[in-house]
Parts: structure tokens; C-alpha cells; sequence
């Protein structure tokens, strides 16, 4: 079963460069919709340049900007303002990610656009906000993180808190709330008619994702680094060492998994004892520990492979890449040498196209706002594209 392009008909300029906007584009992108990647002419979307390069282009930007067209604007030109307003006449949506105030400084603020396009939808994507006490502070995703208190939640009992792997707050918390908000207020618009402005905070986005510790707390249950239910504090519920140096994921909370994992390893004596936490628990984990750890990954996968008990490795990227569950989904496809990944709204029959040169698109984009040939080498010798 696929998906249709569900955005088919929906056109997005997009101000965004680096990781949140364009993410949070890519997967309207992917969906169908038109998105016309706006960038300043000199330097563009810093990201291009990230190495490793595949070609003019970073890995890192191929990777979010696939489907996109592309065209060069200088929005600090009056000739790039008013050529930016009639690529709007036909928008749907306008995603940013400058600073609040940027625009208004520019002449093309939220709340005048929204006069002048009462249709237009605007999403501004920022750190902490439109408003607030730190809405002009810079900040990265380790920043949103420490803020938002998801940052002092990961990682053991006694240690520092772990930075995650991935930019979560830009992500989870800006790119895929911008892009949920973006559809909603489409449909909205369905029935209304009119756009939005949505103020789509990083660190507010993270933050949500603490609600259920919020509510616990609030109810009494304090719950330190690495203690919680699913952070680590039980020992159904953990990541243990194998003898080779890697690591079986355990998420064996009910004890119609737990029982049969550690009947199956040989730890019978554990039957029942998965949920218990505190010095009792950490005896349970560490039994469980010296087992695991005595034999290696392939030893544990063969005995586990026939049950189905919520334990599995922890792969490393080259066997997620080739990894029957990802393979049977095509989760990857290739572009240009590169491997891509479909997200869930990825349709898997859609073409695509490869992430657009910077400018690319300039005279097919501009052209159809009426601009000719002669004048668009004239703007360009200016400066303005």
C-alpha cells in the first residue's frame, strides 16, 4: 500500500537554510508540494558547503533539499523585496527561520504580509520563540535541549547528561511541528479562507516531549536521570554490553516478554523480577549483565531470533542500511550516489529530483512572475538575483 502526494497543488517559498526549515520543507516536498527554495545570492544555504561534498553540493544539504527548486534572491535590495512579494502572489505557505524581527526589518514582517496576503500561511521557525525573554538569543540544538529540560534526562544515574545523536529539538521539536502546523492550517484554510502565522519554538517543541514527566512530577513521582520506567531504571527495560563490544536493546516490560527472555538466556531465577527498581533492581540488571556480557552479540541473536520478547540489537549504520525490516519497507533509495531516506509520507513511487544547484531555477521561477530574459540579466548584474 503507498500514499498519494498529499501536498500535490500546495506552493511553499522557503527562507530556511541549515536543518529545521529545510527538513520541515523536504517532507512537504516529498509529499507533492512545490518548494521554492529562496537564497541569498552570494553565499546561499551555508549548508551546501558542509563537508563531505558529493559534487557542488554537501551530502548533508542533498540530503534534506531533494525535490526543491532553487532560485537566488537579495531580499536587502528594494527590487529583490518586490520581486520576493510577486513570488507570494501565488504562495500557499512562506516558511522562515530568521530571528524575529529579521523580516520586519526587511519590510516584509509577518504582520504586514499577513495584510497584504490575508491567504498566506507563515511559519516561523525559531529557538525560543517570537516572543518571550529569549527570542533574540541565538542558540543549537544542545542549547534547546538543556532549556526545554530534555537534555538533563538522558544519560545514567551519576553522569553527565548525554548529548543524543541527532538534533532532536531541531527536528522533532521545529521541523516536524512546523510542518504538522502547516497542514493544519492549510486544512483550516479549506474552511475559513484565511492563513496564519505559526510560531514554531524548538525549545517549546522539545519540551513537549516531557509532558508525561511534567504530569508525574506534578503528581509527586521525582524521578532522577536514568531511574524512570523507560530511562533506564529498570532492568527490563536497559541496554546491555555484549562480549564483542555491542549491545542488545531490552524492552521487556511485561512479563509475558521478560519471563521468556530470561528463561531463554538461562537466567530463570529472574522470573518475575523484571519491574523491580531501586538496589533490587540494579542486583536483577546486574545478574542479567554478567550474562549478556559473557557471550557475543551473535550468540544472543541466535538464541532470541524464534522469540518475540522486545529485545533486539543495537545496529550499527552500515547493517540498518541492510537490514531485512528497512529492505522490505525500501526505506532507501538512491540519488545521485547518494543513499536517501523516505520518511513515513514518503509516497515510494514518486519520482525523484535531485537537490536543485543554487539558482537553478531562476529563469523558470522568474519568468513565470513575468520577468524576462533582459531583465533578469539586469537584476543579476545588480545584485538582486
Amino acid at each position: 500500500m503507498d500514499i498519494p502526494q498529499l501536498m500535490e497543488g500546495v506552493r511553499v517559498v522557503d527562507l530556511t537554510r541549515l536543518l529545521p526549515g529545510p527538513f520541515a520543507t523536504l517532507l512537504l516536498a516529498d509529499m507533492g508540494a512545490e518548494v521554492v527554495k529562496v537564497e541569498d545570492p552570494m553565499k546561499g544555504d551555508y549548508a551546501r558547503y558542509y563537508p563531505p561534498l558529493n559534487g557542488a553540493n554537501s551530502a548533508f544539504f542533498e540530503s534534506l533539499n531533494r525535490n526543491k527548486q532553487a532560485v537566488t534572491l537579495n531580499l536587502k535590495h528594494e527590487a529583490g523585496v518586490e520581486l520576493f512579494e510577486r513570488l507570494l502572489e501565488d504562495a500557499d505557505v512562506l516558511v522562515e527561520s530568521f530571528r524575529p524581527g529579521v523580516l520586519d526589518r526587511l519590510g516584509v514582517g509577518p504582520e504586514r504580509l499577513r495584510q497584504d496576503y490575508p491567504e498566506l500561511i507563515i511559519c516561523s521557525i525559531t529557538g525560543y520563540g517570537q516572543t518571550g525573554a529569549k527570542k533574540d538569543d541565538a542558540g543549537h540544538d544542545a542549547n534547546y535541549l538543556a532549556l526545554s529540560g530534555v537534555l538533563e534526562r538522558n544519560g545514567r544515574r551519576g553522569e553527565p547528561p548525554h548529548v543524543p545523536g541527532f538534533q532532536l529539538a531541531d527536528l522533532g521539536g521545529g521541523a516536524l511541528y512546523a510542518a504538522l502546523g502547516i497542514s493544519a492550517a492549510l486544512f483550516r484554510r479549506e474552511r475559513t479562507g484565511e492563513g496564519t502565522h505559526l510560531d514554531i519554538s524548538m525549545t517549546e517543541g522539545a519540551l513537549s516531549f516531557l509532558s508525561t514527566v511534567i504530569a508525574r512530577s506534578g503528581a509527586g513521582e521525582v524521578e532522577e536521570r536514568g531511574d524512570g520506567m523507560l530511562t533506564g531504571g529498570l532492568p527490563s527495560y536497559r541496554v546491555y554490553p555484549t562480549a564483542d563490544g555491542r549491545f542488545l536493546a531490552v524492552a521487556a516490560l511485561e512479563p509475558k516478554f521478560w519471563d521468556p527472555f530470561v528463561e531463554a538466556i538461562g537466567c530463570e531465577d529472574l522470573t518475575g523480577k523484571g519491574m523491580l527498581g531501586g538496589e533490587e533492581g540494579d542486583k536483577v540488571a546486574n545478574r542479567l549483565a554478567g550474562v549478556i556480557e559473557s557471550k557475543p552479540l551473535e550468540h544472543w541473536e541466535g538464541v532470541l531470533d524464534e522469540l518475540d520478547v522486545c529485545v533486539e540489537p543495537v545496529l550499527e549504520l552500515d547493517e540498518v542500511l541492510q537490514h531485512q525490516l528497512h529492505e522490505s519497507r525500501q526505506v532507501f533509495f538512491e540519488l545521485q550516489g547518494l543513499t536517501h531516506v523516505r520518511t513515513p509520507l514518503t509516497p515510494r513511487d514518486r519520482e525523484h529530483t535531485p537537490a536543485p544547484q543554487q539558482g537553478a531555477d531562476n529563469e523558470k521561477v522568474y519568468e513565470q512572475l513575468g520577468v524576462d530574459a533582459s531583465e533578469l540579466a539586469k537584476l543579476k548584474e545588480d545584485g538582486v538575483v
